[in-house]
């Protein structure tokens, strides 16, 4: 009887002791908050967004060295999807349910975003966004902290036609869903001021593109016809930098033909001789240059952790910074990092940008934000020409297409992102 007892004692305690392991392996895992880092560092986009998982990195540390958050340290998960936009999806999945990180900054291009949303739908996590976009969505699980086409693209051909006096335009893209769409918009807005179909030409190229020369051509083709002509371009990643060697080779220069980008930032150029280029424009709502007490710390802060004086910072890394703040903030309001109660308490927080204001997430899920043109200088850096007065409000939906002008989102009255103002339904 007494080995009985031993021998049942003794089982008792292992199976005590397997229960226990879990749990101490789950006090572990708790110990910290993960954050996942959803970037393209190799492929076509790692020229654009390896610069964006650095600048989270540099986040979190920061906020580590002030005391994490809710008595807790931020621990990074890196993951590289690798240009590849189903990818994007295994790897959020991964990053939400293997991980179980709190929140995933991420993604560049749209059709990357598309790609992940039935995810962050179904796992009910968080992802901010932090890169321009065409609009046309608002999303409960996302919180887009780059521009919308009303604070980036229907300012920058504003700014064209009143003050380069442009009547005659060329939509340059990649063939994905921002540049169609984006384009599809611009078209109907030129439009409404009375542009001519035939003063518009649309051309799409393929990601990765590198053979510019009979495009750049029909391009000088198409603005010799005694018009002042402006090209608008939402070419993305690595392809900019053959097409603006091209534009050198052919002598196009920005007293002839302007070219405004909606994608190409200081990033872009560094790995560029500018010197063709000086004159060109791009449309933003930050740049490295803007003279602000915000921006001189955040320069030397980044400096100072990627230790390489070479280093630029750009629009998307100060949608990042802006995003994390409001993380942080929504976090301490809320309490906890529960995916539901952040949703709910971050509408009407506020932070400060970089380029001098406070911008605000919106009901609307995006943010208030001013809009900036910048003129290309010969060191890769831009002088910003053009500002708006004040913050602009970010428009989920476009006035300019039949089919959104009558849709809102708000997320907190309404809890729609798509709400029908005609017939009073959400869709």
């Amino acid at each position: 009887m007494t080995r009985r007892f031993i021998k049942t004692a003794a089982a008792a305690a292992a199976l005590c002791a397997m229960a226990v392991l879990p749990m101490a392996g789950q006090a572990r895992a708790q110990e910290t908050i993960k954050v996942g880092i959803l970037h393209s560092l190799s492929g076509t986009m790692a020229i654009s967004e390896t610069t964006l998982k650095d600048v989270m990195l540099m986040l979190i540390e920061e906020q580590n060295k002030a005391g994490g958050v809710l008595g807790k340290k931020l621990e990074p998960v890196v993951v590289d999807p690798a240009s590849n936009w189903p990818l994007f999806a295994e790897k959020a999945r991964e990053l939400i349910t293997n991980h179980k990180v709190a929140a995933v900054f991420g993604c560049w291009t749209s059709v990357s975003r598309k790609s992940v949303l039935p995810v962050f739908r179904e796992l009910n996590s968080v992802l901010f966004y932090p890169v321009q976009y065409e609009g046309e969505e608002s999303e409960r699980n996302v919180f887009y902290t780059g521009a919308a086409p009303n604070q980036q693209a229907i300012p920058a051909v504003d700014y064209l036609a009143k003050e380069e006096k442009v009547t005659r335009w060329v939509l340059a893209g990649t063939d994905y869903v921002y540049p169609r769409t984006t384009n599809k918009i611009l078209e109907a807005y030129l439009k409404s001021k009375g542009v001519k179909a035939d003063d518009i030409m649309i051309n799409y190229t393929p990601f990765g593109h590198s053979d510019w020369q009979t495009i750049v051509a029909d391009i000088k083709r198409f603005g010799s016809q005694g018009k002042r002509t402006a090209v608008v371009s939402t070419i993305n990643g690595d392809a900019n930098v053959p097409f603006y060697k091209e534009l050198g080779n052919q002598g196009v220069s920005a007293k002839d033909i302007p070219v405004v980008a909606f994608s190409v930032g200081e990033e872009e150029l560094a790995g560029l001789d500018t010197k063709p280029l000086v004159g060109h424009l791009a449309a933003w709502n930050y740049f490295m240059s803007v003279d602000t007490p915000e921006n001189k710390a955040f320069i030397s802060k980044w400096k100072s952790f990627i230790k390489n004086d070479k280093r630029v910072t750009n629009d998307p890394m100060e949608a990042h910074v802006i995003g994390f703040n409001m993380w942080i903030e929504a976090i301490k309001k809320a309490g906890t990092t529960d995916p539901d109660k952040v949703i709910d308490a971050i509408v009407g927080v506020k932070v400060p940008n970089l380029t001098g204001g406070v911008s605000e997430m919106l009901a609307n899920h995006h943010i208030s934000k001013p809009v900036l043109i910048g003129e290309i200088r010969g060191d890769g850096q831009f002088d910003v020409v053009w500002k708006t007065p004040g913050l602009v409000p970010g428009d989920a939906w476009s006035k300019e297409l039949p089919g959104s002008r009558d849709l809102v989102a708000d997320w907190v009255r309404l809890k729609c992102g798509n709400y029908n103002t005609v017939t009073k339904k959400c869709g």
